[in-house]
């Protein structure tokens, strides 16, 4: 992996040796604490892609990307609550200047005095609507189910969306917390990143006033917009893979094998973020997804060698290996669409077609 010179990489070295990958394995078994979220935002972490003149750091997508594989390598779980907040960040630096919901938050969220979550992964659902937006009384009432959400407890406002009944996309803020028409889940057990604090979302009858609205936009916009964004590849995985690939490498007899899958990761990660910088964001789908693919097989291959090479310690909840494992899997999900889950299962379904033509008969 390649280390980028800016301050924020640097810190982003700093936060995950001094605090994030010693306790790693402690939050893992718990939640991730307040006291970390303070130090990604006391980093600058949290306006990382955000505008200068809003208070931002304004680093190019390079700079955001090593931070977020630093992260992700360090804390899984901690990654992930903060990584919810760059989206609504990044909407509202584009909406229109003057627009209310902007004027309002903005600096708040790129300074990071303010911590946002996201809950739209469910417009990706289409043609079911998990979330419905209505018009009502000088703003939009929102009902249905918010299947996943992440950060509750810790997120001040979330980024919520829901369709109309004319197929349009309504994208706006409000408060995450309880209230009318608005209830949370008990927090999710899951595999791994428990620790994030993942919640379903009841919405019956949430009214958001119109100055909180954001997006507008037809549904079919939002998912040609949506196709580059689910398509890369996360710098997350290549974040976790390269953790694994230290545990590794740590053991002086492993480390001819960390250094063959290392080079393979760096590869895969050089042409992933070629694509992601292109120029037009909608071209290449199908190699984004070859890549994406190819970069989930190393993870798991580096996650795979690291549990290997740790052999029955491995077992114990209080192995790095076995929580960097338990974390791959996760990301093998993370962010998926249908485009993307056909194209996942495609090469897996090669992959065991191969073994078998090269099985040898008997």
């Amino acid at each position: 992996m390649t280390t980028t010179i800016h301050p924020l990489v640097t810190g982003a070295h700093r936060l995950a040796d001094d605090l994030l990958a010693p306790s790693a394995q402690r939050v893992d078994q718990d939640v991730v604490p307040r006291s970390h979220i303070e130090a990604v935002r006391r980093s600058g972490l949290l306006g990382v892609s955000a505008p200068a003149d809003s208070g931002g750091a304004g680093a190019p997508d390079r700079v955001a990307r090593e931070v977020a594989e630093i992260l992700a390598g360090a804390c899984c779980s901690t990654w992930f609550v903060q990584t919810q907040h760059h989206t609504p960040v990044r909407l509202l630096a584009k909406a229109e200047p003057g627009l209310a919901v902007r004027e309002r938050l903005l600096r708040p969220l790129a300074t990071g005095e303010l911590l946002a979550g996201i809950a739209y992964a469910h417009v990706r659902g289409h043609p079911r609507v998990p979330v419905r937006a209505t018009a009502e009384r000088g703003g939009v009432r929102f009902d249905g189910t918010v299947p996943w959400y992440t950060g509750w407890g810790l997120n001040d406002l979330m980024l919520l969306a829901g369709v109309t009944d004319s197929d349009e996309v309504v994208f706006a803020f409000a408060d995450a917390r309880e209230q009318p028409g608005l209830r949370a889940s008990p927090p999710m057990r899951l595999v791994a990143l428990t620790a994030a604090r993942t919640v379903s979302l009841t919405l019956d009858g949430l009214w958001v006033p119109e100055e909180s609205v954001v997006l507008r936009t037809p549904r079919e916009e939002f998912a040609r917009v949506d196709v580059p964004r689910s398509t890369n590849t996360s710098p997350a995985v290549f974040g976790l893979g390269y953790a694994a690939l230290d545990l590794l490498g740590a053991a002086p007899a492993e480390r001819g094998a960390a250094d063959a899958l290392r080079a393979r990761l760096d590869e895969v990660r050089e042409r992933a973020y070629a694509l992601a910088d292109h120029p037009v964001p909608h071209e290449h789908v199908e190699e984004r997804l070859a890549l994406r693919t190819r970069a989930y097989e190393l993870l798991r291959a580096a996650t795979t060698a690291a549990v290997v090479a740790g052999g029955g310690r491995a077992t114990s909840v209080d192995s790095p290996a076995q929580r960097i494992a338990r974390e791959a899997v996760f990301l093998l999900i993370q962010g998926q669409t249908a485009t993307v889950r056909e194209a996942h299962l495609a090469a897996l379904a090669s992959v065991q077609a191969a073994g078998r033509r090269g099985r040898p008969h008997g």
